[in-house]
């Protein structure tokens, strides 16, 4: 018999959070989050608890941890788009058809509990988490930003009533044998025809604080109409801001202001961390930490943070100017290639960008919905 638990103890929070870790514990694609990261969640001041509600819940079959699941109402998110929907993350289970309804059972009860009709995910707590099934691409290396998951996951969410609502691809990006030239051309005349500029600091915390402020306008801006998106709180915009000291290396960003010093656009990468935390488990013990400093300073992947272009400058050419940069990036001595993390696939104005590299389209991932009978 299957036994649905909602989180409450200590013990249930350190068997929600080590359930995944045991399960891939020698899987060699799995990349773990930090694990001080994600007993974050359980913290009563926890970034997103002032927009969000949310539960927590683990299957226990004959006594052993068998899946976990959380259900999310993202307040911010349903304001945004009028919808009542509850999001489902942090989704893991054995391949057990059993377990996992009894999971999803459990985020629906939630939902019409709270008024709510819709369920939708993998989804966190907003688009800085972890988002997507894996639904393609399960010999590859996961990205620390985002989770992999077995094959057999797809079947046990559909099996469940729930069906496609978007996907988004990713891609392995390498510098091109040719055309790097011209694109940097291309990249200047664009700055001169609009006066823009690329701008400059002199350390990580000089460039946070002339620019923090704008790019988050700019991201707002730019992502406020994509899929699963909520407005930055200043407290997530503390959080990242405490996670770029941490692992952002300046030749990894472009920023390009206009004659006003407002940021129209711009480019941030990450060094790749999913090789360096796979033996902690995301842990940071001491061995841990001199591989993730190796990885800062000396990457060999690079992964595609955030990207974004003012829609005042949309179709002007100004995604060269990053383009132009990342270049320069994959030229680094060490550096194999740059993840593209996730491009929801008919975003053809960033996919686009990727046809002057030499690149390889290798997963795919996927959010679920199904809408819930007002009746059960």
């Amino acid at each position: 018999m299957i036994e649905i638990q909602t989180v409450r103890t200590k013990k249930q929070q350190k068997e929600f959070l080590e359930f995944p870790l045991k399960m891939y514990r020698n899987n060699p694609f799995f990349a773990p989050p930090l694990y001080g990261d994600e007993k974050r969640i359980f913290r009563p001041d926890f970034v997103y608890n002032d927009t969000c509600k949310s539960e927590y819940f683990l299957a226990v079959k004959d006594g052993v941890t068998v899946g976990r699941i959380s259900a999310i109402i993202q307040n911010a998110s349903n304001e945004k788009t009028g919808e009542k929907r509850v999001r489902f993350t942090r989704f893991d289970s054995i391949d057990d058809k059993e377990v996992a309804k009894a999971l999803f059972d459990a985020v629906e009860d939630f939902a019409r509990s709270n008024g709510m009709d819709t369920v939708c995910g993998p989804l966190g707590y907003s688009d800085l988490e972890r988002e997507g099934l894996l639904i393609e691409g399960f010999d590859e290396l996961s990205t620390f930003e985002e989770q992999y998951n077995a094959e057999y996951y797809g079947s046990l969410v559909e099996e469940c009533g729930y069906s496609k609502e978007v996907d988004w691809v990713e891609s392995k990006i390498y510098a091109p044998d040719e055309g790097a030239e011209a694109m940097e051309k291309t990249a200047q005349f664009v700055m001169k025809r609009y006066n823009l500029h690329i701008g400059e600091a002199k350390s990580v915390s000089d460039f946070l604080k002339k620019y923090a402020d704008g790019f988050f306008e700019l991201l707002d801006i730019a992502y406020d109409g994509l899929y699963g998106t909520v407005p930055f709180t200043d407290g997530m915009k503390k959080m990242m801001m405490d996670n770029f000291r941490l692992i952002i290396d300046l030749k990894h960003v472009v920023v390009v202001l206009n004659e006003e010093n407002k940021i129209v656009c711009l480019g941030i990468c990450f060094p790749s961390l999913a090789k360096a935390l796979q033996k902690s488990q995301g842990r940071l013990t001491l061995p841990a930490l001199f591989r993730v400093l190796k990885a800062i300073k000396h990457p060999e992947i690079i992964d595609l943070g955030l990207i974004a272009v003012h829609p005042d400058y949309l179709n002007k050419g100004v995604n060269a100017i990053v383009a132009a940069g990342l270049m320069k990036m994959l030229t680094e001595d060490g550096v194999k290639y740059a993840e593209t993390n996730l491009n929801l696939e008919n975003n053809y104005a960033i996919r686009n960008q990727w046809k002057h590299f030499k690149s390889v389209q290798h997963k795919r991932r996927r959010s679920y919905v199904k809408k819930l009978e007002e009746n059960k």
